[in-house]
């Protein structure tokens, strides 16, 4: 790329890099493979994992109680959304993304190697790793997807689309992989190929850094302003966000919430730890936004009432790596004409449905023009086909027949086809919602606060994740009616939250007449 300079002096890009996939910057392919195998490594371990945990001593698993892989699946899969809040802000002062994205890579894949070796202190040790490490890559990598394109640069929405295909390749292949070796050969060969291709994605990132040139580079070390000057910007001090109060909440919040989850689940450290953080960032997080003024306060207002419902609606999709994994294995026939079914692929049905739903939504949204439903509207359908999903699992949880504890012959298990359409609804509830959040935070935020919203939403997914591992804990096939009520209570939960949300949403126009 060619550099040019203007009359004032100032280097600008005069030639766009256009030597890559379809047109696109170069680099563009060096992520894209990263994030695939980094994504095939975090869904192939996410596909047996609590398979795994559940699994008889003597098939080879852990033989957890179900409660308490729930807890332990939740603690983890929680952990992937926050982290990255540590790991974007370490980039951003200190290591830059480019640096971050290669110290994640390395992190995760000692942690799916960890995970390989059969003990107990391994275990847990590499699925500290991993949560750590995709602290580091996860936000650093889309960060540099954006840096690869000048401001203005018409191709960088479709760079992203691109990007994220990506992301679906490596969900969608990982189950089948990852899930053949764990289930067929051996659980920790599983975990073992995990990292293997987390390498493979580390190898192409290293020889393709040449194409990076210029992302992702540590930030350069700014001389301090003049108090004085700085005290004059009522902005500039409220952008610090950081005071004593606001120190306080947080560290009382994380305090709190580690002694009521410790209290809470009984299970020690690993039930005080997401306690802990979510309240600690909740503090933070209320600690920085109290000197808003009415507009802003307004709009963080909408945001939070929206992050409320993202819970609600995380909690039920993030349940398709607990309690329908196990639907899956125990109920669902695995014998498809004659075919031999592993319960962990089912786990790749969704991302072929995203794959080759999401160009028909993007259609519908931009053809629908001004009657375009709004983001509230966007959000209650997401809902709606939630609760959708989760009444079609707890009808066919009613015909499967109790047994007195003995194990189901396969005549007597429902057949796949119902998974698959609950994978098919909760694929169009995603896709109503999930793109929608991440566009509605960046319309409501204010601009100085635009980087702690986006921390808000993950921390919404953060908090789904582990109710769905806690609720998935209460998976109970042989108790007369357990499942029915579990997945009931699911869908219940979730359509109030559809129809509560409907209802609102003439009052967050209001809040937010210009963005809504």
């Amino acid at each position: 790329m060619s550099v040019a300079f203007d009359e004032t002096g100032a280097s600008q890009r005069d030639v766009r890099d256009t030597s890559g996939l379809a047109g696109h910057p170069r680099g563009l392919s060096t992520l894209f493979f990263t994030e695939m195998w980094e994504r095939f490594s975090f869904y192939g371990l996410k596909a047996i994992l609590f398979l795994y945990m559940t699994t008889a001593l003597t098939k080879g698993g852990l033989a957890f109680a179900t409660p308490y892989a729930g807890l332990v699946m939740g603690t983890y899969a929680s952990s992937v959304y926050w982290t990255p809040l540590i790991g974007g802000w370490l980039a951003d002062k200190y290591l830059g993304a480019r640096r971050a994205v290669l110290i994640g890579g390395i992190i995760i894949a000692c942690g799916h190697f960890s995970m390989a070796v059969k003990t107990m202190p391994n275990f847990y040790a590499g699925l500290a790793l991993i949560a750590i490490g995709t602290g580091f890559l996860k936000p650093n990598v889309s960060t540099m997807v954006g840096d690869l394109y000048e401001e203005g640069d018409a191709r960088r929405d479709a760079g992203f689309s691109i990007f994220y295909m990506g992301i679906n390749l490596g969900a969608l292949l990982a189950p089948i992989v990852v899930g053949f070796l764990g289930q067929r050969v051996e659980w920790h060969y599983g975990f073992g190929a995990a990292g293997v291709f987390m390498l493979i994605g580390l190898a192409q990132y290293v020889l393709g850094r040449d194409r990076l040139r210029g992302v992702g580079e540590r930030p350069v070390k700014k001389e301090q302003p003049d108090i004085a000057q700085v005290r004059k910007t009522g902005d500039e001090v409220a952008a610090q966000g950081f005071d004593m109060l606001t120190a306080a909440l947080a560290l009382v919040g994380g305090v709190l919430g580690f002694l009521g989850g410790v209290r809470w689940s009984g299970a020690g450290f690993i039930g005080g730890l997401f306690p802990c953080v979510m309240f600690f960032f909740l503090g933070y997080i209320l600690g920085t936004v109290r000197k808003l003024n009415k507009d802003e306060a307004l709009r963080v207002g909408a945001i939070f009432i929206l992050f409320v419902f993202s819970v609600i609606f995380w909690m039920s999709f993030e349940q398709a790596s607990t309690s329908l994994t196990l639907f899956a294995d125990r109920l669902t026939r695995l014998n498809v004409f004659g075919f031999k079914v592993y319960s962990s692929w089912y786990q790749s049905v969704e991302p072929i449905f995203i794959v080759l739903l999401a160009p028909a939504f993007a259609f519908i949204w931009q053809r629908l023009g001004r009657r375009n439903p709004s983001s509230p509207t966007k959000f209650a359908f997401g809902l709606f086909f939630a609760a959708l999903a989760f009444a079609i699992v707890a009808y066919a949880s009613t015909l499967i027949p109790m047994t007195g504890g003995a194990e189901l012959t396969e005549a007597q298990k429902v057949g796949p086809l119902w998974l698959v359409l609950v994978y098919f609804i909760q694929s169009l509830g995603e896709l109503c919602l999930s793109p929608v959040g991440l566009s509605t935070v960046t319309k409501l935020s204010p601009g100085r606060l635009v980087g702690l919203m986006m921390g808000v939403w993950f921390l919404s997914i953060s908090i789904g994740d582990f109710v769905a591992g806690i609720m998935g804990g209460m998976f109970n096939e042989k108790a007369e009616g357990a499942l029915v009520h579990l997945f009931g209570n699911v869908a219940l939960i979730t359509i109030i939250a559809a129809i509560v949300l409907a209802a609102l949403t003439p009052l967050i126009k209001r809040l937010t007449p210009r963005t809504s």
